[in-house]
């Protein structure tokens, strides 16, 4: 959600600071500010809206710093405002920014309130600063500050403090919400996300959970959760500043949607030997886990849930392995039973989705023997707090609407059945089928997305409406629900996914000349089923949009239009289904004049619960 960015360097940071804010925009936000320190005093602007209203008004009235925190706020609590914006500053000498939740933050603020604190926001991270500068008077210096304050606070946070007193200090703290340092030559920086600052460094150091460092110009010092001195990894990046650039397309969306294809190649490489797929593509221990495990449990939230409710059916149906799947935030709440050697599966496009992350650690205090991330940011918490690991390898993805993210998570589920598979039910033919279905699935990627003009021309029927339904049938009813959230979230039409045979319990009430009802119609053992509800939609005078198999020949009907879709596997028909409503989702809100990768109200990297 939030974004933070922050710095220490023998230059201007304010440049560095703006420019990781924009390459932050994507994570959603509602404002944005930062703070320097020149000649011991912190300086600070803040605005309400864009990263560039923020910029403007720094042209307008100029500053400079050679350290700096900057932040842009997704609100939580207090309405989006120029007062609630980051950074937050006690008594003209503490700043700081936070991503997160404090959970006390009303009896620390009341006992702040009687020792004369002014408070000038609504938020919970004011309680922080003051804090920290409370415990500023009585310590040797910040980091001692920070350390007392800490252990006070309930929740999550990631932090980036300074103090007026010490210009050469930047102290920064996480638990619960991520933060990577970037190591220049002779300075550091600091983001919640790698991307904000490729253009700096290409060398990171990740902080662990509990962890606190202090960063001067010449040194770094980190220490765990139990104050002792760390040292941890410095990695390389693999990814280019250019790679989070739209480059010739519009949007960024639409540029991950045609990023498909590769996606998938990349997903698949290296994890095969003689068309084989191999157990240790999950971890060294891959094997010997898989061998013990008799069902398994997904957890996840929003388009990663989506995906975990495909391989359900794979799972059962292929391996004929019990699963089970729980939307993650749901799932510590409602005391849940799990089996002896169950595989608990998380999927997270960030690996930093609170939710997610709570469910995984409850389901560790339940028992969990084994779990396994399919995630798509090898140094994320999620990753990092499981037995295995298959990253989808999707490259950064920049818009909120999940597109190549959610294919690869697909294809990165159906390794996992194959793996799993054939211990249990699955037959070395199947197997051997489906692994050459996935290595065509790139080039039959290609052919859907010559379908973008068609479907250009079809959103045009969307421009006026308000509502619309989406129908499916076994695999292909989570590719509806996906396609009904990529419909609302980005053009803000009410959309709503049934199981076709629901229809006639309820949702056959909404259905007329003006409710659009978006179909998948693949050609497996459901279709003439599927034939049969869609024919119940076009007696009521309902508005049909079918994505066909174009080996099929539907009757004629002036109420229905069909798109065909390439002949694809069955098992295999989800990945590909999945394109044609990503690119309807994407023309509809463009005609609609929304902001396509950045829609109200919602955040790419949902880091509280």
């Amino acid at each position: 959600m939030c974004g933070i960015v922050a710095g220490i360097a023998q230059r201007n940071v304010i440049p560095i600071l703006l420019e990781g804010l924009k390459r932050l925009e994507y994570r959603g936000y509602d404002s944005a500010g930062l703070a320097v320190i020149y000649e011991h005093t912190i300086m600070r602007q803040r605005v309400l809206g864009k990263v560039k209203g923020l910029d403007d008004s720094l042209k307008a009235d100029p500053m400079s710093g050679h350290i700096g925190i900057a932040h842009t706020r997704w609100a939580t609590h207090g309405k989006p405002s120029t007062a609630n914006a980051h950074p937050h500053i006690s008594c003209n000498n503490v700043a700081v920014v936070h991503n997160g939740i404090i959970e006390n933050y009303e009896q620390l603020k009341a006992t702040q309130l009687k020792n004369n604190y002014a408070f000038t926001s609504e938020t919970d991270t004011e309680v922080i600063v003051h804090e920290v500068f409370h415990a500023r008077q009585t310590s040797d210096n910040l980091l001692q500050a920070v350390k007392e304050t800490l252990p006070k606070l309930e929740g999550a946070y990631a932090l980036a403090i300074m103090c007026a007193d010490e210009p050469d200090t930047l102290i920064i703290a996480r638990k619960g919400s991520p933060l990577v340092i970037g190591v220049g030559i002779g300075e550091y920086f600091v983001a919640s996300d790698v991307t904000a600052l490729l253009p700096v460094t290409q060398r990171f150091i990740f902080l662990e959970e509990g962890d606190v460092a202090e960063i001067k110009i010449d040194s770094l010092i980190i220490y765990d959760d139990k104050n002792n001195v760390v040292s941890r990894d410095t990695k390389e990046s693999q990814l280019k500043a250019d790679a989070v650039e739209k480059g010739e397309y519009r949007h960024f969306m639409l540029k991950e949607i045609y990023e498909q294809p590769f996606a998938i190649t990349q997903t698949l490489e290296g994890r095969f030997i003689a068309q084989r797929l191999q157990d240790s593509a999950f971890g060294f221990d891959a094997a010997r886990i898989f061998d013990q495990i008799k069902s398994i449990q997904i957890l996840a939230c929003g388009t990663s849930y989506h995906a975990g409710l495909v391989a359900r059916y794979w799972f059962e149906e292929l391996a004929r392995v019990p699963c089970s799947i729980e939307v993650a935030s749901e799932f510590r709440y409602r005391h849940p039973v799990l089996a002896a050697d169950t595989l608990v599966v998380t999927i997270s496009q960030s690996g930093e989705t609170a939710d997610t992350l709570a469910a995984l650690k409850e389901a560790k205090r339940l028992g969990a023997k084994y779990t396994l991330a399919i995630c798509n940011v090898p140094e994320s918490s999620l990753v990092r707090e499981s037995d295995l690991v298959l990253l989808t390898r999707a490259g950064p993805e920049i818009g909120v609407a999940s597109t190549k993210a959610f294919t690869t998570q697909l294809v990165s589920l159906m390794l996992l059945v194959l793996a799993i598979g054939r211990r249990f039910e699955l037959n070395q033919v199947l197997e051997q089928h489906i692994t050459d279905e996935l290595f065509k699935l790139p080039r039959k990627m290609e052919s859907v997305l010559q379908l973008d003009k068609e479907i250009e021309i079809l959103a045009e029927r969307f421009t006026e409406k308000h509502h619309a339904l989406f129908l499916g049938r076994g695999s292909h009813y989570p590719i509806a629900m996906e396609g009904a959230l990529k419909l609302k979230e980005i053009s803000y039409i009410h959309a709503e996914a049934y199981p076709a045979g629901e229809l006639k319990h309820g949702p056959l009430a909404l259905i007329d000349a003006e409710m659009p009802v978006i179909t998948v119609a693949p050609n497996n053992s459901l279709l003439e089923k599927l034939k049969s509800n869609m024919q119940e939609v076009s007696a009521r005078g309902g508005q049909l949009i079918v994505f066909m198999d174009e080996t099929l020949s539907p009757t004629p009907d002036d109420n229905v239009q069909i798109i065909k879709v390439p002949k694809v596997d069955n098992h295999i028909s989800p990945m590909l289904y999945t394109l044609p409503l990503q690119l309807l989702s994407y023309h509809v809100a463009v005609l609609k004049g929304t902001d396509v990768d950045q829609p109200r109200n919602l955040a790419k990297s949902v880091t509280v619960e």
